[in-house]
């Protein structure tokens, strides 16, 4: 293949997906995807890098010379984790003129430096950082046809990195729930506790950061704390986020308020980020196996009945770490004005 053509293909077309970046190589990994790929990926990382998917390396000056500057026109989806997401990117995927980009890996490694921009330890200075989101925004903004657009579903962190996002002036979504549902969500699952142990230390740092000050030590905190901190770190990154969103730009939604009335949500998100949506196609869609399957695994079933069933377990088997979690939650919120608004927020139930 050619210089040309390759630069036009990348420039005009989703196949070309920018899938990871090499801080310290300064490079970037291009994989070629089909519109299916992108359908049946649940995540866009490691995973979809198969023997059989052509990939290539690139330079990332390079690549910012062969593509130009591309607009960034994609829709976001951020969320605080385990909230339904996943479920309602397929949902979204489903309609023709969208394209659904979920949790692609540049988004986590952007995240990533967005916390030491403008440090003395970045590589990048604040200007390079900025240019870069931009270009990277745009390269996640491509698609497979004219009338398609981009709805990125980012990872539960990537909510750091929310401003510089919105920044671009394009729609977002975000997705969460109250604590009482968070709480039993978390303490349910054996996969979702390991990557609780996982990501703890970096959710503690990202929220001592946001409040301006160290008041808890994780090897004090019980699992019900521990999963309490989750919920306020992630829930202040998207506060801090809609604080700085115009006026009608973030749709907030609580994924138990989508539960109970499924079409109407879906077409309300729909109509959030201008996909033509009837409400008798959101009934088709919300009425089909979607809803019925485990959207990260759809080879598993789970129905909002048994997600009611589980929690209810564990609201069972848990009473005691759940109180501490609320405990803790109520405290902070006592203290700190950003967890408040947290909080305030989650009681209003918004939808």
């Amino acid at each position: 293949m050619t210089a040309d053509p390759f630069a036009q293909l990348f420039r005009s077309s989703a196949e070309l997906f920018v899938q990871s970046l090499d801080v310290a190589g300064d490079r970037l990994l291009v994989a070629r995807m089909a519109e299916a790929d992108y359908a049946g990926a649940s995540f866009l990382d490691q995973r979809i890098l198969t023997q059989d998917r052509p990939c290539q390396w690139f330079g990332w000056e390079d690549l910012e010379r062969l593509s130009g500057s591309l607009p960034a026109t994609a829709r976001h989806i951020f969320h605080i984790g385990h909230v339904g997401s996943t479920l309602i990117s397929r949902l979204l995927g489903e309609l023709p003129d969208v394209l659904a980009v979920r949790e692609p890996v540049l988004l986590r490694g952007l995240a990533d430096l967005r916390r030491i921009r403008g440090r003395p330890e970045s590589a990048w200075s604040p200007q390079r950082f900025d240019a870069r989101v931009g270009m990277a925004l745009g390269w996640l903004s491509r698609t497979f046809r004219p009338e398609q657009r981009a709805i990125v579903k980012a990872t539960s962190f990537v909510s750091d990195l929310a401003p510089e996002i919105l920044a671009a002036g394009q729609k977002a979504l975000f997705l969460f729930v109250k604590p009482e549902s968070y709480l039993p969500t978390i303490l349910a699952g054996e996969a979702s506790m390991q990557e609780l142990a996982v990501w703890s230390p970096t959710r503690l740092l990202r929220l001592h950061a946001r409040i301006g000050a160290e008041p808890w030590r994780l090897w004090e905190m019980s699992p019900g704390e521990r999963v309490a901190l989750g919920w306020a770190c992630e829930m202040a990154a998207l506060e801090e986020a809609g604080a700085g969103a115009a006026e009608g730009q973030a749709l907030w939604m609580d994924f138990d308020g989508f539960l109970a009335d499924p079409a109407a949500s879906l077409a309300r998100i729909a109509a959030h980020f201008e996909a033509p949506l009837a409400m008798e196609q959101a009934q088709a869609l919300v009425g089909g196996p979607i809803m019925s399957r485990y959207s990260k695994a759809p080879e598993h079933g789970y129905s909002p009945q048994l997600r009611r069933d589980v929690l209810a377990q564990a609201r069972r088997d848990q009473a005691g770490e759940i109180a501490r979690g609320q405990r803790w939650l109520a405290e902070a919120g006592r203290q700190y004005p950003l967890i408040a608004r947290a909080l305030d927020r989650a009681a209003q139930g918004v939808h």
